[in-house]
């Protein structure tokens, strides 16, 4: 039993109270959980609970699920159908770590109706977010492996029947607090789409062209981007990123397309480098708030744009040829502010490496604040608005999430995941907004796991190398492309014993020249060489997260602010932000966190809990 369970007990029944005063909790997300439309589910949140309404062509039962992983074992599992004589049923359920279904006893999900025509059943049903049963998930901000999965027939005395093949899994944000992606019938857009680019059969391609915006007679707002992925290469197409290029390109430019960062990629290309929007696998479209836009159309606007589609081709398929891009909707109707996108994280270097064989291996990438100093004091001294984050890793990623301080205090994250799911990214939009201000800093923090692997992990552009970068999405635009950082090179080498390199430096990656068992290595083949254990790998990691680093503060465009390429030394200890002994925190009845005694917290969450019910 958990050792909360008595104080669960109490918020779980006074939550149920407050549940009979509710006004009812509007379905205002919606996913297809498998690819033929054959199940499809609903839902809504509060503060406390959430609401699920699934659609499925059956007339059996239907299972949904939450599991740590998208397999069967440990899930938290309900069943429920609609009967012949039209009566309905639901039922909680739970496996254990042989994928054994036992029936939970703390039912904890409410049937709300059922229904049934010849083809369908629905049915909907609700549960608290953190319901203090063992047996169940708790629902959070982070990513949820929904497990789903139905029969023609419904649920006998014996138990459910063995689903077959009608199972599937899907990752979601229950708790998003997006809104609908409507926008007003008949708005105008245009795609920025490939025509027929043939794949090449390698594990990883980046496919890069360029592409002139449309010529607008005055300022307009792309208010939506959406992706189009091509049909049966949604697991082709990694992720897209959108680049402003220089406005000066020639018009022989546009549509061109190439192999990005390679070799005999046009000049041109390299002028774009300033990120518009990102959007990576699993996501969906992107709606901008009431309030906010991309500029188009006005002199300092994108003219020139880059797409980069990443292709991850792992089984080395011959003979793809993908059209896919991304559409963009605009309106002439101007919204207040002008949106920007700022990149954040750990500049993308083989200078970032993960030891193998590590269960845990954080890295930091740090957005100085003396770099946000500099460019908001001279942009935007009031601050800027962050209204969304995209937070991006790749295969060895398991949790996410982007640090805020403030004169060394820390805030609440801007953003966080801690189920990260590399098949599954999209950018998050806030609760609330956030401002940064002048002298704040930011740190994006990645959690990875590299056990299976018996190599050294780098920063880099495939799969199976990794980033550790989030997307900032804000208003008002100022001057910032990217505010990153690196560790020093200098003193990862130092750690496995390397003693000088081999000077002046004309290859890359560089050359050892003592001592004499990693002699005439690269850098990456000694880092290869060394013998590590986990032990050496946490000891590893703290140096990395201490040594100085090398910032990045660039413009948009090509042009820097002054602290880019400086030194800096990370920043001292930072404070978590304290509370008083006498303040107790409940943010609400799904995530207790409590600085007090048990009866203050009993009676701070009780009082919570009533208003929340009675608006006092």
């Amino acid at each position: 039993m958990s050792e909360n369970q008595p104080l669960c007990a109490l918020v779980f029944l006074t939550s149920l109270f407050c549940s009979t005063f509710s006004q009812g909790t509007r379905f205002v997300h919606s996913a297809a959980l498998d690819a033929d439309g054959r199940y499809n589910i609903r839902w809504g949140f509060d503060e406390s609970t959430i609401t699920f309404e699934v659609e499925v062509e059956t007339r059996g039962y239907i299972g949904f699920g939450l599991s740590p992983t998208g397999a069967m074992s440990s899930s938290d599992i309900v069943i429920g159908g609609v009967l012949l004589n039209g009566s309905s049923y639901l039922l909680d359920y739970f496996t254990d770590s042989d994928r054994k279904v036992h029936k939970d006893p703390l039912q904890s999900y409410q049937l709300l109706y059922g229904r049934e025509n010849g083809t369908h059943t629905v049915l909907a049903f609700s549960r608290n977010l953190q319901t203090c049963d063992d047996n169940d998930k708790v629902i959070t901000g982070s990513t949820v492996r929904v497990i789903w999965a139905f029969h023609e027939e419904d649920v006998g005395v014996s138990g459910p029947v063995y689903h077959g093949m009608n199972r599937g899994r899907k990752s979601l944000r229950l708790l998003n607090p997006g809104s609908s992606s409507s926008i007003p019938a008949g708005t105008a857009f245009f795609d920025l789409q490939n025509e027929e680019v043939s794949v090449p059969h390698k594990d990883t391609t980046y496919w890069c062209q360029i592409y002139r915006f449309p010529k607008l007679k005055k300022k307009q707002h792309v208010i939506r981007i959406e992706p189009l992925v091509q049909k049966g290469h949604e697991n082709l197409v990694h992720h897209i990123l959108l680049y402003q290029c220089d406005s000066n390109l020639n018009s022989s430019e546009i549509n061109r397309g190439h192999e990005c960062y390679h070799p005999n990629m046009p000049d041109s290309f390299f002028t774009c480098e300033t990120v518009l929007f990102a959007w990576a696998i699993g996501g969906e479209g992107f709606t901008y708030p009431p309030h906010v836009g991309m500029s188009i159309g006005t002199s300092i606007d994108p003219v020139y744009v880059q797409m980069e589609i990443h292709f991850d081709n792992p089984s080395l398929k011959r003979g793809i040829v993908d059209s896919s891009g991304l559409r963009l909707y605009y309106s002439p109707s101007l919204r207040r502010y002008d949106a920007g996108v700022i990149e954040t994280g750990v500049w993308v270097s083989l200078y970032h490496m993960l030891p193998p064989g590590m269960q845990d291996y954080i890295t930091e990438g740090h957005c100085t604040q003396e770099c946000l100093q500099e460019s908001l004091d001279s942009e935007m001294p009031s601050g800027v608005h962050v209204f969304a984050v995209l937070l991006h890793a790749h295969l060895a990623g398991r949790a996410m999430r982007t640090r805020h301080f403030r004169q060394r205090v820390e805030l609440q994250p801007l953003a966080s995941d801690d189920q990260f799911d590399f098949n599954f990214q999209e950018f998050q939009p806030l609760s609330q907004e956030r401002i940064i201000l002048p002298g704040d800093s930011l740190i994006t923090e990645c959690r990875y796991n590299t056990k299976g692997r018996m190599n050294m992990t780098w920063g880099g552009l495939s799969t199976r190398d990794e980033m550790c970068l989030s997307y900032l999405l804000y208003y008002p635009r100022v001057n910032l492309a990217r505010c990153e950082s690196l560790p020093e090179i200098t003193g990862q080498l130092k750690f496995i014993g390397v003693k000088e390199i081999q000077e002046p430096v004309t290859t890359w990656p560089f050359v050892i020249k003592s001592p004499k068992k990693y002699s005439n290595l690269s850098f990456t083949e000694a880092m290869d060489k060394y013998k590590w254990t986990r032990k050496r790998g946490k000891a590893f990691n703290n140096i990395v997260r201490k040594l100085p680093m090398n910032v990045r503060c660039s413009k948009i465009g090509q042009d820097e602010w002054s602290i880019q390429g400086m030194i800096v030394s990370p920043p001292p200890e930072l404070k978590l932000k304290q509370m008083s002994a006498a303040v107790v925190t409940c943010r609400n009845v799904s995530e207790i966190h409590c600085e007090s005694s048990l009866a203050l917290l009993l009676t701070a969450c009780l009082l919570l809990i009533l208003q929340t019910c009675f608006h006092l």
